[in-house]
């Protein structure tokens, strides 16, 4: 929680002293789904009105980032374009899938556009390419993705 702004270390607080106090001791990461205003802010809203459970990300960056996998059990508080705290969520399940091998299923569970695979696949397909190249290096089909349901815990 060192990195925090006031505010979301408020909110943060608000949640934690709400557990057990075996559970406060717990690594929270702060961050904004998507790479736009827009997205960001759709996505925040999404999650916290439930439609959203899911999220999906490019494997390879985090090889190319130093960053470690997701993992169940890991805490992000949700935060719109501002920085400011939307809810926060716990992560539930991760798997690794290529892109050409995710179930309608969790595009679904995605939330986003008007909830089809097609709609899902389509706008993947470009967010992934653009990213892949700003970062340095290939998407295709079959380029691994780190999928991950959640389910909100606060508020």
């Amino acid at each position: 929680m060192n990195n925090l702004t006031p505010e979301q270390h408020e909110f943060v607080t608000r949640y934690l002293t709400s557990l057990p106090e075996a559970e406060q001791a717990v690594q929270i990461f702060a961050e904004h789904f998507c790479a736009d205003e827009y997205n960001a802010n759709e996505c925040a809203r999404l999650i916290n009105i439930g439609q959203k459970t899911a999220t999906c990300s490019l494997k390879a960056a985090y090889e190319i980032e130093h960053e470690p996998l997701p993992a169940v059990g890991r805490l992000t508080l949700v935060l719109n374009w501002s920085q400011q705290p939307v809810c926060i969520i716990r992560t539930s399940k991760v798997t690794i899938c290529p892109f050409n091998q995710v179930e309608p299923e969790f595009a679904a569970a995605e939330g986003e556009g008007d909830g089809s695979y097609e709609w899902w696949r389509d706008a993947h397909m470009k967010f992934f390419s653009q990213y892949a190249e700003e970062v340095g290096t290939e998407f295709n089909e079959d380029s691994e993705l780190v999928l991950e349901h959640f389910d909100k815990v606060y508020p």
